[in-house]
């Protein structure tokens, strides 16, 4: 797989919500809304937390106290970036994102900085 380079607009901890997919009817995840976990430039995906949830079978072990473990565990699995948006904080509604260039003095010096702003309602995010 040819590596990207372009610059991912999701952060880890924004909100999200599922744009694509299986209907929630239908046992998908499209129209839910999580918490981003982790983010992958690598492969553009994203791991939010309580979307596209997956069965793993753990193989039967013991822990030092001598418990057991294994069997069936249910984890997150990895959704492409572009079957997600970021929610407006404003409308609670998914959005694009865009930067504007703020100005700040610091020590007697102009510094430009970059803000992450949803474009339906103008707030920063």
């Amino acid at each position: 797989m040819a590596k990207t380079t372009s610059k991912m607009k999701i952060k880890k901890g924004d909100l999200v919500q599922v744009i694509s997919g299986r209907s929630q009817k239908n046992g998908g995840d499209r129209g839910k809304q999580g918490k981003v976990i982790a983010v992958y430039p690598e492969t553009q995906r994203v791991l939010v937390e309580g979307i596209n949830r997956v069965t793993k079978h753990v193989k039967a072990g013991a822990t030092a106290r001598g418990t057991r473990t294994g069997g069936l565990t249910h984890t997150e699995a990895a959704i492409h970036v572009s079957n997600v948006a970021i929610v407006d904080p404003e409308s609670k509604k998914p959005t694009r994102v865009k930067t504007r260039v703020e100005t700040v003095e610091r020590n007697g010096r102009q510094k430009a900085s970059r803000v992450r702003v949803a474009v339906k309602s103008d707030k920063d995010l």
